[in-house]
């Protein structure tokens, strides 16, 4: 909740300085899918995932999480028909098995398996809810454009996250304490992660989006999962077990696999891409 708190008025700010787009020829139905993959891909999906880092390391939360783009092949192929080709079936595989090398690797070093499997599911309902979230993202952006997508989409997320922590905490009438309670050091991570890691990486994703495609955009993060994994070990001083290093390569070979598959009608940008309904 500090988090968007902090990065709400930039993406407020910058919608209101692209307001004028507003008026451009996109229809109604075009921002209720913006503020539904808003609120999906950014406050149902962080909710998961940080319930599931509670219990998994971050090194595991982010191989996991990076089978979102086989996801988003087999969402075209449930929601939208789209037939899955072999080579895209041969890359879902890999994908799959690295995982569960990973998953293997760390299940062994953990004492409460049942937490670690709960936070582990949490984790893959991110990466489900993310790959809804960047399916109708290769869609609507060209529509809107990256930066009132972004702006609407993430003010629309943070409006989730505050109603749930009013919900939860039950602001009204008991007082829950604010941000005079919380250390300063811990304000200042507070504060980089709604600059750094929220605001900064949600234009440029999406702007990279709208220039190079969603298939060059998931090849170019593909070092994602390496970065995260040495980051762990480094910064949070986590194990690096030989599982885990291998299953990242196998993740990582699988995406790439499927990204080189070529535009075709999975990909956004493919001019004959299924649009959301309505």
């Amino acid at each position: 909740m500090l988090r968007m708190l902090v990065a709400f008025p930039f993406y407020l700010c910058i919608l209101l300085i692209n307001q004028s787009k507003l008026k451009l020829n996109f229809k109604r139905s075009h921002l209720f899918w913006t503020i539904f993959m808003g609120v999906m891909g950014y406050y149902l999906s962080s909710l998961f995932d940080f319930i599931g880092l509670q219990y998994i390391s971050a090194a595991m939360e982010r191989i996991i999480l990076f089978i979102y783009p086989t996801l988003a092949v087999m969402i075209n192929r449930i929601i939208f028909k789209v037939a899955i080709t072999t080579r895209q079936k041969c890359s879902i595989l890999i994908t799959y098995l690295g995982i569960g090398i990973a998953y293997w690797g760390e299940l062994h070093l953990m004492q409460n398996t049942s937490m670690f499997i709960y936070g582990s599911v949490m984790v893959l309902l991110c990466a489900i809810t993310y790959a809804f979230y960047l399916v109708g993202t290769g869609k609507l952006v060209p529509i809107m454009g990256a930066s009132t997508y972004t702006s609407i989409a993430m003010i629309a997320a943070s409006m989730g996250i505050f109603i749930h922590y009013i919900i939860q905490n039950r602001w009204f009438g008991q007082g829950t304490p604010f941000l005079y309670h919380i250390p300063g050091n811990i304000l200042w991570y507070v504060i980089a992660l709604a600059l750094v890691a929220t605001v900064i990486p949600s234009f440029l994703l999406n702007r990279g989006m709208q220039r190079v495609g969603s298939n060059n955009l998931a090849i170019i993060t593909s070092i994602g999962p390496v970065s995260t994994l040495f980051q762990a070990n480094w910064i949070l001083e986590e194990a690096l077990t030989w599982q885990q290093l291998f299953g990242t390569v196998l993740v990582i070979i699988g995406v790439l696999l499927i990204k080189k598959v070529g535009v075709t009608r999975t990909s956004p940008d493919h001019p004959d891409y299924p649009s959301p309904k309505g």
